[in-house]
């Protein structure tokens, strides 16, 4: 029997919950701290609220008599695939080898920049491509609004919902708008009501800024175009189909745009698609479109919600005191002057690094880029690509924990897909089997080194990725997943292993050429350098990998494969992870050279810290000291995503006060957007990290920077607490948190002392826990 016969036949008693959830906003007990929140409309597109569903990304500024949406695609890219591979390079590989062994490597560098960078423009052409905007959405109001009479403006963004809403007054009439990327239907939706019938007057057009037609057709608003692949413009076709639905008042086309006056309510749709990877876009935004249509808006939502908190709600955070009665914009200031007064916007930036993985990859597509989903230029600075030098990997760093593992699923498929070219690439440099990524790649699959030496030699780019894969492989334990991923461990180690070179005098193993993530150093000759034998980064990486490639053969009972005997035998001469300087810190090149900018944003030379665990907190005491040398020397300033991995390595070092301070800088309110890495991070009044300009990978460092102050875990060993600010320790609780091992866990503590803590697991297990530096073995339960 149908218990809600008006809501139709098919809904179960979980829609219908969720139906009561959005007219009440009662259901699953929303939170304080869920919402970014804000007086006004956005000023600049930095300002504007993230929408996605891991392909199609909205971001509406909430303006009162033009709205502008700005709509993405994350499977809208220029270029092509192209071999830009240098097919004559390995032939100067050992006399730049020579080199460099002989002090010489300015002139390795020059030769490197000769023949063995890329053929072509590289990552500055137009075959490499670009992530793009996809176009943009206006809705033009009654141009009469008397703004000045606007009263009880908000807009805001429910995280817990996935639902953006801007409402006022005016003239004694409310209105409404909501706005959502379905889940479910693969549609956006944007529904805008008022509180007296016959009172919204609009009209509606989509355009973009070139390579694309808008046209009308049988009521429909129709965007279509053609990137340009770098070869003969005919690159990947998309289509964006936009359609109203109104209740009261007419709906009409004047010229390219639809028209809609005295409505009482009005339900745009937009379906959009590409044809990547030979999609047949014109099928799929016909039948999306379609189907969408045929739900009434209150289902169409239930099922968006029903998808959305699957991923959400299995994990909530609560740090106490929290200043959420504030608007965002206001919030940042006052964090700014009191910030151990609000150590709720810690758990909210937390959440909403959660939010924005969940709203910017799905399974079976892309991984997030350098900006997420999110972009409103066709030129999206570096590209909007993936840079393999931290970018890529930190935008994955807090998904284990943050109980969204399966979102690592993407960048899976994205190495998968860099494996057939990078073979061509390790062949045509090094004369070595397996396959090599250098330092960055896009969605054609390149594998080949940069267009400069300084910057674009840098091999250990593939080995980083296998880190990223491994990791979620020791959260999930899932051996289906680690047969998946043995074949990429195997061909990167295979790699490496054939293309190490001996280092003169000591016998040691290292990698030549590469260079430290584009950092630079004097040489004694007077000269400066990025091209060098073995940066510590690549020694890391490299033990790192062979050791993994190791235990992941005794776990699918290979190790009697020959090649894991040479692979145990180099790794006892392998160049040693980490060295001291003279000046205590770590070294981040195999000699002791003077670096050219002490406070570089790269400080690859850590690896080991994190996401490496060479550098454990329990083991190496003049490690952990070095380190801290190393990090002070460097300094606390850069763009986010330096400041978050700073946060992360003193998170790593159970430093909570210092990791603290960087949290509350990677908080700095800004505002400009030009390319400036030297103007320091900080984030936009919508929590998006700056560079500046915007990249999401400061969202996501930072969100996996509050877990790890919170809870650390390596092997069977389990840190509670361990860098928990003083700001934070009068109360807390987290529930669904993972960690290692396949274990979730829920803890609650108050005054800086657990309170009570459960570890979960599908079978019992034994760990050993830290709790206020006291050990205690304790028994996951099952469940």
């Amino acid at each position: 029997m149908n218990r809600y016969p008006k809501i139709g036949r098919g809904i179960d008693r979980i829609l219908c919950a969720m139906l009561l959830f959005f007219f009440s906003g009662k259901l699953f007990g929303q939170e304080q701290g869920s919402k970014l929140w804000y007086q006004q409309p956005a000023k600049q597109w930095e300002e504007t609220l993230p929408l996605g569903n891991g392909k199609i990304g909205m971001m509406p500024d909430g303006g009162l008599i033009n709205e502008h949406v700005v709509l993405n695609d994350i499977t809208l890219w220029s270029g092509s695939p192209q071999d830009a591979n240098n097919y004559e390079a390995s032939r100067y590989l050992d006399s730049i080898r020579n080199l460099i062994k002989n002090g010489k490597n300015n002139l390795a560098q020059g030769l490197i920049d000769q023949h063995f960078i890329c053929k072509g423009p590289g990552s500055g052409g137009k075959q490499w491509g670009c992530y793009q905007v996809l176009g943009n959405l206006t809705l033009a109001f009654d141009g009469k609004t008397d703004i000045a009479a606007v009263q009880n403006y908000r807009r805001e963004l429910d995280i817990e919902k996935a639902l953006v809403k801007t409402s006022y007054e005016l003239k004694g009439v409310k209105y409404n708008r909501e706005y959502w990327t379905s889940f479910a239907d693969d549609v956006g939706i944007i529904r805008l009501q008022s509180s007296k019938k016959g009172q919204i007057n609009l009209a509606i057009k989509i355009d973009r800024p070139e390579r694309a037609t808008a046209t009308t057709k049988d009521g429909e608003l129709i965007l279509m175009g053609q990137l340009d692949n770098g070869v003969d413009g005919k690159g990947i076709q998309f289509k964006t189909r936009v359609r109203a639905q109104v209740k009261g008042g007419k709906q009409l086309v004047q010229g390219q745009s639809i028209v809609i006056q005295q409505a009482d309510e009005v339900l745009i749709y937009v379906a959009t698609d590409t044809d990547f990877k030979g999609k047949d876009f014109e099928r799929t935004t016909t039948e999306t479109l379609t189907k969408a249509l045929k739900k009434s808006y209150a289902k169409q939502y239930a099922e968006h919600l029903q998808n959305y908190s699957t991923k959400f709600n299995r994990l909530s955070l609560s740090l106490g005191r929290s200043k959420d009665n504030l608007p965002t914009d206001q919030r940042l200031l006052a964090f700014g002057k009191e910030p151990d007064q609000d150590p709720g916007l810690a758990a909210l930036f937390y959440q909403y690094g959660r939010y924005l993985s969940i709203s910017s990859t799905r399974l079976g597509l892309l991984p997030p880029n350098l900006q997420g989903l999110w972009a409103n230029q066709i030129q999206t600075p570096w590209n909007g690509d993936y840079h393999l030098d931290i970018n890529v990997q930190m935008n994955h760093w807090h998904l284990g924990a943050a109980n969204l593992g399966e979102l690592n699923e993407p960048l899976v498929s994205l190495v998968e897909g860099l494996m057939a070219p990078g073979a061509k690439t390790a062949k045509a440099y090094y004369n070595a089997p397996g396959w090599v990524a250098h330092v960055i790649t896009n969605v054609w699959g390149y594998t080949e080194p940069g267009e400069s030496a300084s910057w674009g030699i840098a091999n250990a780019g593939s080995g980083w990725l296998c880190n990223n894969l491994w990791e979620h492989y020791l959260y999930s334990e899932d051996m289906d997943y680690l047969r998946r991923i043995y074949p990429i461990l195997y061909g990167a180690a295979q790699f490496y292993a054939s293309a190490l070179t001996e280092y003169p005098g000591k016998g040691w193993l290292l990698t030549s050429p590469s260079v430290s993530p584009e950092n630079s150093f004097k040489l004694p000759n007077g000269h400066q350098a990025n091209v060098t034998m073995g940066p510590t980064i690549d020694n890391q990486i490299v033990r790192e990998l062979f050791e993994n490639v190791i235990h992941a053969a005794a776990l699918l009972g290979k190790q009697s494969d020959p090649f894991l005997t040479k692979v145990s035998a180099q790794l006892k001469r392998l160049a040693p992870a980490v060295q001291l300087a003279k000046d205590g810190r770590i070294m981040e090149w195999i000699e002791d050279y003077e670096e050219v900018d002490p406070q570089h944003r790269h400080i690859s030379h850590l690896y080991g810290l994190y996401p490496g665990y060479l550098i454990r907190y329990d083991e190496h005491p003049d490690w952990q000291l070095a380190a801290k040398k190393s990090l002070n020397v460097r300094g606390d300033d850069g763009p986010s995503w330096a400041i978050a991995h700073k946060l992360l390595f003193w998170t790593r070092l159970h430093e909570g006060k210092r990791a603290y301070k960087l949290f509350r800088q990677l908080m700095t309110p800004r505002v400009d957007t030009h390319i400036n890495y030297g103007a320091g991070g900080g984030v936009y009044a919508n929590l998006l990290t700056a560079g500046p300009p915007f990249q999401i990978d400061g969202n996501f460092g930072g969100a996996a920077g509050i877990a790890e102050m919170l809870v650390q875990s390596h092997k069977d060993s389990v840190y509670l607490l361990p860098a928990i600010p003083e700001a934070w320790k009068k109360e807390g609780q987290v529930r669904g948190m993972r960690i290692k091992g396949n274990h979730t866990i829920d803890m609650e503590w108050k005054d800086g002392k657990i309170l009570n803590y459960q570890i979960y697991s599908s079978k019992s297990q034994q760990l050993q826990v830290c709790i206020d530096h006291n050990w205690v073995a304790y028994h996951t339960k099952e469940k």
